[in-house]
């Protein structure tokens, strides 16, 4: 719950400061009398999709922490503490980054995540239940998936394909709603109804499409992080690590798991489209075949 509300009220603001910066900068209104002022349009359009992009970027840290809870390591107060901030700091140098916060979050769940504005403003959290049930081996390939996402640049990388994809979403559906609103039901003057109405219908169709694609991408991430993970921790340790995922989890994880860290599970069909991980057997299988 407390993660539903805080992504609601994000988005809420960002859509308000959003809409008053436009404002502010005398961006003229897109609907008019006469149609759609396309010039306006994307603008709008690439403020809303790039900016709420961004923004969100921008926070990803702050609203990581909050979402789960993460306490930033500043001194360690344990073993445990003190081997999980020297191990990152190793990798970052061998990765030519700068050293992310490390953060530790209280759950039974195995799970990981990397976050933040760039490579050199990073965060790399990890749940005591990942810390207590993996190996010092396993953990630390967890560890070097998670800083190559970081050195790979990939949260800026989404945070693009991200805006580029919103963008066509906002532009599209506002054309098509007029396209529809003008055509089909003969409104001459300003927008009526069918104009709202099909503009909601397809922002919903667009966006799942559009989601498809960046889901596409974030598969994609993962095989390149779980190479990384391989080159700064051992081929052998990351196909450990993922082995003792699917060991732990033999069925589809949820969606808990899977939203932002090293975990996912198996699903065929439509379902796979809108997976953001490859299923665990197939980054084993690649991890296995690389030769890395």
């Amino acid at each position: 719950m407390k993660r539903i509300v805080l992504f609601l009220a994000t988005n809420l603001a960002i859509v308000l400061v959003l809409s008053i910066s436009m404002r502010l900068l005398g961006v003229e209104p897109y609907l008019n009398a006469q149609g759609l002022n396309l010039g306006s349009l994307l603008i709008f359009a690439a403020v809303m999709g790039f900016g709420g992009a961004f923004i969100s970027l921008a926070i990803s840290k702050w609203m990581a922490k909050k979402s789960v809870g993460a306490r930033v390591i500043s001194a360690p107060r344990t073993a445990t503490e003190q081997w999980l901030v020297q191990t990152v700091a190793r990798q970052a140098q061998s990765a030519g980054i700068t050293m992310p916060e490390v953060a530790i979050w209280e759950s039974s769940d195995v799970n990981a995540f990397a976050t933040g504005m760039s490579k050199n403003r990073s965060l790399i959290a990890v749940s005591t239940g990942l810390l207590q049930t993996m190996t010092r081996e396993e953990a630390e390939a967890v560890l070097g998936h998670e800083m190559a996402h970081v050195a790979n640049g990939d949260m800026v990388t989404l945070a693009l394909i991200q805006g580029v994809v919103n963008t066509f979403v906002l532009f599209l559906s506002r054309v098509i709603g007029h396209t529809v609103d003008r055509a089909i039901f003969r409104t001459e003057n300003g927008h009526g109804p069918a104009f709202w109405v099909t503009v909601i219908i397809a922002d919903l169709v667009l966006g799942i499409l559009a989601s498809i694609i960046v889901m596409w991408f974030s598969r994609q991430r993962e095989f390149r992080a779980d190479a990384g993970g391989a080159r700064l921790a051992g081929r052998g340790a990351m196909i450990a690590a993922l082995e003792r995922l699917a060991s732990l989890h033999p069925q589809p994880l949820p969606d808990k798991l899977a939203a932002f860290g090293i975990a996912g599970g198996g699903a065929g069909g439509i379902k796979r489209l809108f997976m953001t991980h490859p299923p665990l057997a197939e980054r084993i299988a690649a991890l296995r075949g690389a030769g890395v």
